[in-house]
């Protein structure tokens, strides 16, 4: 009688042990879930700074003869040695003699011309 009354303790234990590793595998899974929406947010975070980034540079046109490096950095294409030599170039009389005193080639220049301007 005694048996009988214990012949359901292997069948609760193989429940519990599958309950554990079922547990343990969505477990996995949420992090793999949270890995890829974090990434997700984050990529959209980056695209709408870039947006508001290039809105505001329209709008509102990066004067060479001030413009930090950082500043400088965020057009279109500048890489750091180009801005380095915006500032080593200063002052400029018009935005086209960054091409013409070979600061940066006409083709980097044209992504930028109408996002800069050369104020005195």
């Amino acid at each position: 009688m005694d048996l009988l009354r214990y012949r359901h303790v292997p069948t609760i234990l193989l429940l519990a042990a599958l309950a554990g590793c079922t547990q343990q595998q969505n477990t996995q899974e949420l992090k793999e879930k949270t890995a890829q929406a974090t990434a997700e947010v984050k990529h959209d975070a980056e695209a709408v700074a870039a947006g508001i980034q290039e809105s505001w540079s329209r709008d509102k046109p990066l004067d060479l003869n001030t413009a930090t490096k950082e500043q400088l950095l965020s057009l279109p294409g500048v890489t750091a040695a180009e801005a380095n030599r915006v500032i080593a170039g200063r002052p400029f009389a018009e935005t086209g003699e960054v091409v013409t005193r070979l600061i940066m080639p006409k083709t980097e220049y044209d992504k930028i011309a109408d996002r800069v301007t050369a104020k005195k």
